[in-house]
């Protein structure tokens, strides 16, 4: 069957089509994203300005095109923290509906953080042990610990790579005192996550979704052989923590020549580069292992958990 997952997310809309089935591994099709960067239109209210409304409703009409022509059999749309948060973010989501014929499913942060764990569990295996997942968004950072498809814990943290940019980096490139005070806001929240997770038995693997995460592998960490046709990333602290200061003096502009850094995101980069190293030393953790799939991937396996599995179709 053909499969749709559309992400509206802080940064981008994705409209990602697969084929699949029950018990079988997605197969990509096709993938179309129109860069949004939400969290530069968000005003002092909480709202979404009529800039900001109107790119995305252009980028939402676009999708519907897109949609109507795949021809699929089942479309899986979803909205995240941008939408999640915003003050008119429902008037939004009503206009989304009545105009595009698109009804946006918001996830929770929680929600969020499960889907994305199911994702990498099935990606690593139940050889991978317990695990922790990171994953940082545009808008929220994500936090999961369990044994199972299921984290145990999962959490959501407002420390998003395009957020933290928009409040905190005010400058291209930024001056040291401004990645500080990043630093010390990262610190400030996530005490509170350690302490949670800290109750649980240590994971016995570190993993990193999202683009932040994979663009940051790709450009600092380290590609080992892996199970199978697909290579193992890595991204060790001391790696990200050695490109840092030199992708903080590279103008946004500039930075996607650098390897794995895409337009689309060389803006937030240095953003999610410190967030994520703060979360890292926060932990403990000296290795992420990096995961290709992310939420569009657990989201997808979710419904086809969900439908009935006939052998051999």
């Amino acid at each position: 069957m053909r499969l749709g997952v559309l992400d509206v997310g802080s940064n981008t809309v994705h409209l990602l089509v697969v084929d699949a089935q029950p018990g079988g591994r997605p197969v990509p099709k096709s993938s179309k994203k129109t860069v949004l960067r939400l969290m530069k239109y968000l005003q002092p209210d909480g709202s979404i300005s009529d800039e900001g409304v109107d790119r995305v409703m252009t980028a939402m009409h676009d999708a519907a095109r897109l949609i109507k022509a795949a021809n699929l059999d089942e479309l899986l749309p979803m909205a995240t923290s941008a939408l999640r948060e915003a003050t008119n973010g429902e008037k939004l989501l009503k206009r989304i509906r009545k105009e595009c014929g698109i009804d946006l499913q918001v996830m929770s942060g929680e929600d969020e953080a499960s889907t994305t764990f199911l994702a990498v569990r099935r990606w690593f295996g139940w050889s991978a042990g317990g695990i922790m997942l990171i994953d940082i968004g545009g808008g929220s950072l994500e936090i999961a610990i369990g044994n199972n498809e299921l984290p145990d814990v999962a959490m959501s943290l407002p420390l998003g790579a395009g957020r933290m940019t928009k409040n905190f980096l005010l400058t291209d490139p930024p001056p040291e005192d401004q990645m500080d005070a990043l630093r010390a806001h990262a610190r400030k929240h996530l005490p509170r996550a350690v302490r949670r997770f800290g109750e649980l038995p240590f994971p016995d693997q570190y993993i990193g979704s999202s683009k932040t995460i994979r663009s940051l592998a790709r450009l600092a960490g380290s590609v080992i052989d892996g199970v199978g046709p697909n290579d193992r990333v890595t991204l060790r602290k001391w790696q990200l923590d050695d490109w840092l200061p030199r992708l903080a003096q590279i103008p946004g502009t500039a930075r996607s020549a650098l390897p794995g850094i895409t337009q689309d995101r060389a803006f937030q980069i240095v953003g999610g580069g410190i967030v994520l190293s703060e979360v890292m030393d926060a932990f403990g953790i000296e290795q992420l292992d990096v995961s290709p799939w992310a939420m569009r991937e657990g989201v997808l396996l979710d419904y086809l958990d969900r439908l009935p599995r006939t052998v051999g179709k």
